[in-house]
């Protein structure tokens, strides 16, 4: 009997430690490579197999395999709020330290996940930082905050101080200097986001000589994000912006 007892609280032991099935509501729908539930798999098989073999070593060690400092595509890291701007009334552009004031190193249109808890539901969302990748000591993302949206109630809830995690890098847009003769950028709202580093790519580049066309879609003139970034980068010889406003 004793040893029934053991065998069964041994077991429940087990299972206790059994990775959770991620909620769909925990996948962002971009087709990130790996998703959370390439890691839910991943990291099931791992407990599979310590499990046959009655070896929890096994698991402290696949949780003390080291990550970056500072990104990881398989597990969050935490990262520091240092700014919170509005830009307009649903829109905010938010600034994230980077420790060792180091770049975070992305390639031109790279996006990262977020993860936000809102009553007890964990979600989670893609965002393209709109800093240039090796800007040091820190990263800024583009939010656009809908009244009805579940991550959007977590971004109205950050202040400075707070902490917020992130993981990734995936995608990217696979762009060489003078690949092209000309880019053309079309983009809505925060979807202008992807487009900012693969434009400061060029233009910070004195040999690249693409010529780019920009077109960016907004409800009104007040509602154009980065209004100043974007005038700026109209005075280089070959940039080109246009605003086409829904509203007049």
């Amino acid at each position: 009997m004793e040893e029934e007892k053991e065998e069964d609280g041994d077991e429940e032991a087990w299972l206790q430690l059994r990775p959770a099935e991620p909620l769909p509501a925990q996948c962002c729908g971009s087709g990130c490579k790996p998703c959370v539930f390439d890691i839910y798999c991943q990291e099931l098989a791992w407990w599979e197999k310590a499990w046959a073999k009655k070896d929890k070593s096994l698991l402290r060690r696949k949780k003390e395999e080291p990550h970056s400092a500072k990104l990881s595509p398989e597990a969050f890291q935490a990262f520091s709020i240092s700014a919170v701007e509005p830009l307009t009334d649903d829109t905010r552009q938010v600034r994230f330290d980077l420790p060792g004031n180091e770049p975070l190193g992305l390639r031109p249109g790279q996006h990262l996940i977020l993860r936000g808890t809102v009553d007890g539901l964990e979600i989670q969302r893609a965002y393209t930082p709109i800093s240039h990748g090796n800007s040091e000591g820190y990263f800024e993302v583009l939010i656009k905050c809908y009244e009805t949206g579940l991550m959007s109630q977590y971004v109205k809830s950050w202040k400075v101080g707070d902490t917020v995690f992130w993981r990734g890098p995936f995608g990217g847009f696979p762009y060489r200097p003078n690949q092209y003769g000309e880019l053309l950028m079309l983009a809505a709202g925060t979807g202008l986001a992807p487009m900012l580093p693969i434009l400061k790519e060029i233009t910070d580049n004195e040999e690249d000589e693409t010529f780019v066309t920009l077109v960016s879609c907004f409800k009104s003139f007040k509602d154009i994000y980065l209004k100043p970034f974007l005038q700026d980068q109209a005075r280089y010889w070959n940039v080109r912006t246009f605003f086409v406003l829904s509203q007049v």
